[in-house]
């Protein structure tokens, strides 16, 4: 293949996400997208994480409970927010830190669709790596109603733009 025609000999690398000195507190990111969950991704989900609860899995057995359908496993409403923030939050590069005060607000249910957004808290300077700083945000989940589904605030090191001197 000549050189002209090999798209690698033109790639180029483009940085992707925020760096820490995009993270101001008060920024709020509303993370786009969506994410409609749908009764193989809750099946799926469910089995491979052993979990035994009949309410992600039997429709009966959740309708007898008063849902409309199956009850869409709680960690994969968190594991499917917490992805649709990755983009905007932690795609350029950082240590994942933690997760405090994460609640549960309403049930979800199979063909719900979740969407994301998140409000940078606080933002400081790391001591101990000075080419990235500490970031907190406070990311809500929400239901193609808006109805708010899920809380939680999540902590990283975010990779600063230019290195430390």
């Amino acid at each position: 293949m000549s050189e002209e025609r090999d798209f690698r000999t033109r790639a180029r690398l483009s940085p992707k996400g925020n760096r820490f000195e995009d993270m101001k507190v008060g920024r709020v990111f509303e993370h786009h997208w969506g994410r409609t969950l749908s009764a193989g991704d809750n099946a799926l989900f469910t089995t491979q994480t052993l979990s035994f609860c009949p309410l992600y899995f039997n429709e009966p057995y959740a309708r007898s409970l008063g849902h409309p359908t199956t009850v869409v496993n709680p960690l994969l409403v968190f594991n499917t927010v917490f992805g649709l923030t990755v983009e905007d939050l932690s795609e350029g590069g950082g240590p994942f830190l933690g997760v405090e005060a994460c609640e549960f607000l309403e049930d979800v249910h199979v063909g719900d669709t979740l969407t994301a957004r998140s409000t940078v808290v606080s933002a400081r300077e790391s001591k101990g790596q000075p080419n990235f700083g500490i970031v907190t945000w406070h990311t809500e989940g929400f239901n193609q109603d808006g109805i708010k589904v899920l809380d939680y605030h999540r902590t990283n090191l975010v990779r600063k733009r230019s290195r430390a001197a």
